[in-house]
């Protein structure tokens, strides 16, 4: 007898009409059918002969296809004789030491980070997430990047507006100098910019456009993960604000700077103070599983997600808004994609939230 034996890191994520195949050590995805779905779970208990048993004549050529298409992949073998080669399942848990993994914080100047140094440090935050708007000289980049010189700070993305004083030579310099900045994005460009290409040692972005935080949220492919712990992440809490902190522009602690609650003020509540809050990590397990639409989306461990901007149209037992994301486009029923913000759905929640100049704005 012959057995199809499916690879660990194989990922198979069932949709409403498809199913998303992640390969989890290449880190891709690709979108099958469900009649897929029917082979590959049958093949787990059968044998490939036992299996073409079960369907007739014209429909075994499709199945071996299928197989064929399988180990071409190379998603997983065929073996012969007893069936002694499956493998143990991947185990999905995720593990994060760190109390905060990531930390957003909204402000006029980059004297907010530096003032927040020592609750970043306490809470050993890895990533931090910078959206200012004061233009930055090369001078404030490398006294950010000293106050986390000892800190568990890995990573810096930072968005500031764009000046004329930003040249080769003032990338070169943060180039030499800001060792943890990975990401620039410089915001509200009105003349032609410096290339950049590969020539430094972060990812450099210049647009025409005004940033603002409630531009945040929005659902696309481009912005889909097959990164092994971002998919655990994605499987286990909510892919959006698990081990998150956010600052908004007024020093208020939230989960999110977009998110309304908010859990005391950095004058008076340090950072530590507010994560102990009691209702801090309610949204923190919150998984696409258990979010209207999205748990029937093929897409949904690979996907974003917004507690911020939702189309505010369920609530669940414990009070929490697990409503689809309001700026989403995706439907797993039809599996099309449209223009959210011309969904007649979604425009109540649109002026609830006030964006009708920012959608203004970006189709301008």
């Amino acid at each position: 007898m012959r057995y199809f034996n499916l690879y660990s890191n194989i990922l198979i994520t069932k949709g409403a009409n498809r199913i998303l195949i992640s390969d989890l050590q290449r880190n891709n995805s690709e979108l099958q059918s469900l009649e897929l779905y029917d082979i590959i779970e049958a093949l787990k208990s059968h044998a490939i002969e036992t299996l073409m048993g079960f369907y007739d004549e014209d429909s075994k050529p499709i199945v071996g296809q299928y197989l064929d298409f399988l180990v071409d992949k190379e998603y997983g073998f065929i073996s012969t004789g007893d069936r002694d080669h499956s493998f143990p399942p991947l185990s999905l848990e995720y593990k994060d030491a760190g109390l905060v993994s990531d930390i957003f914080i909204a402000c006029r100047d980059l004297a907010r980070p530096r003032q927040l140094a020592p609750s970043i440090g306490n809470l050993a935050i890895k990533h931090m997430v910078i959206y200012c708007e004061q233009e930055l000289a090369v001078a404030d980049f490398l006294d950010l990047e000293i106050s986390f010189s000892d800190s568990s700070v890995e990573s810096i993305e930072i968005f500031a507006p764009c000046h004329a004083g930003i040249n080769e030579n003032y990338l070169q310099q943060l180039s030499e100098g800001a060792r943890r900045i990975y990401s620039l994005v410089f915001y509200k460009c009105t003349t032609i910019q410096p290339e950049t290409g590969d020539r430094y040692k972060f990812k450099v972005v210049f647009t025409s456009r005004h940033l603002k935080i409630n531009a945040c949220g929005k659902v696309d492919l481009k912005y889909f993960n097959t990164h092994l712990p971002k998919v655990l992440e994605a499987i286990n809490h909510n892919s959006c604000l698990h081990k998150k902190i956010g600052i908004d522009i007024n020093g208020d602690i939230r989960n999110c700077p977009a998110m309304p609650q908010r859990f005391g003020n950095i004058r008076d509540c340090s950072l530590e103070e507010a994560l102990n809050h009691k209702a801090f990590k309610n949204y923190w397990n919150l998984t696409k599983d258990h979010i209207a639409v999205c748990k029937d989306c093929e897409f949904r461990n690979i996907c974003t997600d917004c507690r911020a901007y939702t189309e505010r149209t369920h609530i669940n037992e414990a009070g929490l808004d697990n409503s689809k994301p309001l700026k989403c486009g995706y439907s797993p029923y039809t599996n099309q994609w449209e223009k959210w913000s011309e969904n007649p759905l979604k425009q109540k929640a649109i002026r609830h939230y006030g964006l009708q100049e920012l959608i203004k704005n970006e189709e301008a």
